[in-house]
C-alpha cells in the first residue's frame, strides 16, 4: 500500500458529557455512554417487474408484503441480511388467483384490494365488498367507517356498504395519479399530473387546492398538519389550516420523485435514483444503490413499524431499523470479523467470485496483510484490557502467531514479510513478482516490505506489551520489536530486503528523508514515525541505541523540526523537488495519515520526556486540526489520547453509529446529488463541503479518503470490520471516552 502513486444511524437522544479519567484524576474527559440507536441495514427480495406502470405495495398488522405486478398478485420469500431472497407468487387464498386486481391499499392495518367489480378484502371475516361501476379503477383510499373513494382516470365513486356508489368526475383530461384520505380533516385529496383537489365525503363537494407542473406523488403529513407534493423536479408543501404553498424544495439527494409516506416527524420519498427520508430537522438518509435497494427506480414504499419496503423494478429492499447499542453491534461485526476475515490468522478482505454472494468467497492475501492484522489485534488488545474477555485473549495469541511467522518465513533477520502463503499458488496471488521461496518447500513468503507495514508492528507490539497481561504475548511483542528495530538501525535505518537491497519504502535514513523538500509531507511523515519506532524500542527494550539514535536524528538532522512544521505547509513540492517528490506532492495521500496515526502512539506515549511529549502534542494536534472536516472515527478518539478533553467525540460516534454493519463493497454513487454543496478541486481532494455519511459512502479503510463520493468494488469485496470499526471502538472504551 504505501506507497503508489496515486492515479447507519440514527442516534435517539445523546449521551455526551465531561468525566474525571480514571487513570488520572487531573484530566478532564469527554464520555459518551454506550445508548440505544436505531441500526439501519437491508433486506433484498429479487425480482424483475415487467410492467411498465401498474405497481402497488402494502402490507398489513401481521407484517405480510403484498405486491401487485400488473393483476398479479406477490410476495417477498427468503430474503435476510446480506442473503438475497426473490418473489414469488402470493397463492395464499385460492381464490386470489382469479381476481383481477387493478390496485392494492392498506385500511385500518389490513389488506384491501379493487378489482373490476368492486373495493373487497379478505380481513374482516370477508365481508367488506363494495361494488362500483368504473372501468379499470387504477387507485382507492379508505376514509371513514368503511367509506373507500376508487378513482379510474378523471372518474370517482364513493362507496359506503348499503348505499349507492356516489359518482363525481374531475375536469375532461384530468388523469387521476392518486388518492390519500386525510382524517384530521375527514377529506380526501385527489392528485392529477397538473391539479390537486380536495373532496369531503360529509358535503360531497370538490375543491381545486394547488395547480403546479408535473405532480407525481402526496402524502398527509400529520406532524405538521400539511400535504407533501412531490413533482418531477422536487416538492412543496401544502399547509391545510392556512391553505399556503411553499416553494418547490430541490435541494435534494434526487428531484425525480416517484412516490411519497409519511412516518411520525419523518417524511420518505422514493425518486427514480433510490429513496431518501427526510427528518423533522430537514436532514437527509439516502439509501440508494445495490447495499439498499436491488434497484434504482422506486415504484412504491411503504413505512410499516421499524422497517421502510421500496418497490424498485428489480425487487423489493427492507430497509429495516433495529435498536442497538455500540456494544451490541461490536459483537454482530466481531462475529463477521471470526466467521470470515481470518486467513492464517491475519486480518483479511473476503473476495467474492459473484457480487454480493459470500457463499462464493475467498480470502484474499493483500501488500498489507501484516498492516490490517496490526489494526485488528489493537483492538483485541483494548477490548481483553477493557473486558478480561478469554476469547479477546486468544484472538490476540493466534493473531501474534501469524505476526511472528512474517519474520520466521523468510531467513532475513528481523526483517517482517509483507505476506505468506502455501507453496504452488504465487501466480494466483496479488502482485506474484513480489512472492519468494521460503527455505521451507511448503512455503513462500512476500518481500517488498513497506514504512506502513512497520510502523503498524511498532503500533500493536508497544500496545501488546503495555497493556494486555499475559507473559507469552508481553514477551513476543517485546522480542518482535526488538528484532525489527535492531534490523533498521543496524542497517543506517533502511528495511534490507533478500537481495541486500532497502526495500522502496523501508527508508528513514536522513539522507532519504531530508532529501525531499519541506513541503513534501514524507520529510515530516518518516520523522515523525521514526522517532515513534525508536521510543516504543527504547521503552520495552531499555536499549540505549534506540535513545541515541533517536536523539541523533533530532539533534543533528532536524527530525525534531521535521516534524513541529504545520500540516498547512504540506503541497506540491514545486520547482524544488525532483519527479520523485512531484510525485509523492501530487495530492493529499490518505495512506499518510493512517500512518501518522498509528505511529502517534509511540510517539505521545513513550515520549522520552514531558517537553518532547508537550512538542508532540502540538504537533498531533495540528494535525487533527487538518483532519476534523473528515469525521474520521479512528482519528478523533487517537486524538483523545493526547486532548480527551478536546476531539469531537460527537463526531466520533457519528462514525461508530452510522458506519453500515454490511461491509460489502457495493458501488455507490453520489456525485449527481442536488443537496451537497461541492467544492473545487484542491489539494486534498475535499469534495464537497460537508462529509456525507458512512452509511452513504463507499465501504472503505481508513487509508481512504472520505469525502469520494462515488466508488465501491461492484459487490465483489466483503471488508473486514476488524481494522475499519473494531478499532475505533475498542481503542476509545480503553480510553475510556466510550463506556
Amino acid at each position: 500500500m504505501k506507497k503508489k502513486p496515486m492515479i447507519l444511524a440514527f442516534a435517539l437522544g445523546t449521551c455526551l458529557g465531561i468525566q474525571v479519567s480514571a487513570q488520572n484524576p487531573n484530566i478532564a474527559k469527554q464520555v459518551h455512554h454506550d445508548r440505544i440507536f436505531l441500526q439501519d441495514y437491508s433486506i433484498k427480495n429479487v425480482g424483475s417487474l415487467s410492467t411498465a406502470n401498474q405497481f402497488s405495495l402494502a402490507s398489513d398488522r401481521n407484517g405480510v408484503v403484498q405486491i401487485l405486478e400488473g393483476n398479479q398478485l406477490l410476495r417477498p420469500y427468503g430474503g435476510q441480511f446480506q442473503v438475497n431472497g426473490k418473489l414469488v407468487a402470493d397463492r395464499s387464498y385460492l381464490p386470489m388467483k382469479d381476481k383481477k386486481v387493478l390496485a392494492i391499499d392498506r385500511y385500518q392495518d389490513h389488506l384491501v384490494y379493487i378489482d373490476g367489480e368492486a373495493v373487497f378484502s379478505n380481513a374482516w371475516a370477508g365481508v367488506v365488498f363494495l361494488k362500483h361501476t368504473l372501468s379499470n379503477p387504477t387507485a382507492f383510499a379508505g376514509g371513514d367507517d368503511f367509506t373507500f373513494l376508487a378513482a379510474a382516470k378523471n372518474k370517482l365513486q364513493l362507496l359506503k356498504k348499503g348505499k349507492a356508489p356516489y359518482a363525481f368526475s374531475l375536469p375532461a383530461g384530468v388523469n387521476i395519479l392518486d388518492v390519500v384520505f386525510d382524517a384530521a380533516q375527514n377529506q380526501f385529496w385527489i392528485l392529477g399530473e397538473k391539479e390537486l383537489f380536495s373532496f369531503s365525503p360529509k358535503s360531497r363537494t370538490l375543491t381545486k387546492a394547488v395547480t403546479a407542473d408535473q405532480l407525481t406523488a402526496v402524502a398527509i403529513h400529520a406532524a405538521k398538519n400539511q400535504l407533501v407534493i412531490g413533482t418531477k423536479n422536487g416538492f412543496f408543501t401544502y399547509d391545510l389550516k392556512t391553505k399556503k404553498q411553499s416553494e418547490v424544495n430541490q435541494k435534494l439527494p434526487w428531484t425525480e420523485i416517484t412516490t411519497i409516506q409519511s412516518d411520525a416527524q419523518d417524511i420518505w420519498f422514493g425518486t427514480t435514483m433510490g429513496a431518501f427520508k427526510m427528518d423533522a430537522a430537514g436532514e437527509f438518509s439516502y439509501y440508494f444503490g445495490e447495499r439498499w435497494l436491488p434497484g434504482d427506480q422506486v415504484k412504491d414504499l411503504i413505512v410499516q413499524g421499524n422497517q421502510t419496503h421500496i418497490l424498485t423494478e428489480n425487487g423489493l429492499g427492507t430497509i429495516v431499523f433495529e435498536e442497538m447499542t455500540l456494544a451490541r453491534k461490536a459483537e454482530i461485526l466481531e462475529k463477521q470479523m471470526r466467521e470470515r476475515h481470518l486467513r492464517h490468522g491475519f486480518n483479511s478482505s473476503l473476495n467474492l467470485l459473484e457480487a454480493g454472494n459470500l457463499a462464493s468467497g475467498q480470502l484474499d492475501d493483500s501488500d498489507n496483510d501484516g498492516l490490517w492484522t496490526t489494526m485488528y489485534l489493537a483492538g483485541e488488545a483494548f477490548r481483553y484490557a477493557v473486558t478480561k474477555s478469554p476469547e479477546a485473549l486468544q484472538n490476540c495469541r493466534e493473531s501474534l502467531e501469524a505476526m511472528e511467522r512474517l519474520y520466521t518465513v523468510n531467513d532475513v533477520e528481523g526483517f517482517p514479510s509483507r505476506s505468506f502463503e502455501r507453496s504452488g499458488y504465487i501466480e494466483q496471488l496479488s502482485d506474484p513478482e513480489r512472492w519468494q521461496h521460503a527455505s521451507d518447500p511448503e512455503w513462500d513468503w512476500k518481500s517488498t516490505t513497506s514504512s506502513d507495514e512497520v510502523i503498524g508492528h511498532i503500533f500493536v507490539f508497544g500496545v501488546m506489551a503495555e497493556i494486555v497481561d499475559d507473559p507469552w504475548i508481553k514477551a513476543k511483542s517485546i522480542e518482535l520489536l526488538d528484532a525489527v528495530m535492531t534490523h533498521i538501525v543496524k542497517n543506517d535505518l533502511y528495511l534490507i530486503d533478500f537481495d541486500g537491497k532497502p526495500t522502496l519504502w523501508g527508508k528513514w535514513n536522513p539522507d532519504y528523508v531530508n532529501s525531499f523538500p519541506t513541503s513534501v509531507g514524507d520529510r515530516k511523515l518518516n520523522s515523525s514515525n521514526i522517532t515513534a519506532m525508536l521510543q516504543t524500542a527504547y521503552h520495552f527494550t531499555g536499549k540505549e541505541m534506540f535513545k541515541e539514535k533517536a536523539f541523533e536524528l533530532m539533534d543533528k538532522y532536524g527530525y525534531l523540526d521535521n516534524m513541529m512544521r504545520p500540516m498547512e505547509g504540506i503541497g506540491r513540492s514545486g520547482d524544488d523537488g525532483d519527479d520523485w517528490a512531484k510525485m509523492l506532492s501530487d495530492g493529499w495521500n490518505h495512506s499518510d495519515d493512517e500512518m501518522y496515526y498509528v505511529g502517534y502512539w509511540g510517539l505521545y506515549r513513550y515520549a522520552f520526556d514531558k517537553d518532547l511529549q508537550a512538542k508532540y502534542k502540538e504537533s498531533i494536534v495540528d494535525h487533527w486540526e487538518a483532519e476534523r472536516p473528515e469525521k474520521e472515527g479512528l482519528w478523533n478518539i487517537m486524538t483523545a489520547l493526547v486532548q480527551p478533553e478536546n476531539f469531537d467525540l460527537e463526531e466520533s460516534i457519528w462514525f461508530l453509529e452510522r458506519h453500515p454493519i454490511d461491509l460489502i463493497g457495493w458501488t455507490v454513487k453520489n456525485s449527481h446529488r442536488k443537496d451537497i454543496e461541492l467544492l473545487d478541486a484542491n489539494f486534498r481532494g475535499q469534495l464537497t463541503k460537508e462529509v456525507l455519511s458512512p452509511s452513504e459512502i463507499k465501504i472503505a479503510r481508513h487509508n481512504a479518503n472520505r469525502f469520494s463520493l462515488d466508488g465501491g468494488s461492484g459487490g465483489k469485496t466483503e471488508y473486514s470490520p476488524g481494522d475499519i470499526w473494531l478499532l475505533p471502538y475498542w481503542m476509545g472504551r480503553y480510553l475510556e471516552v466510550i463506556k
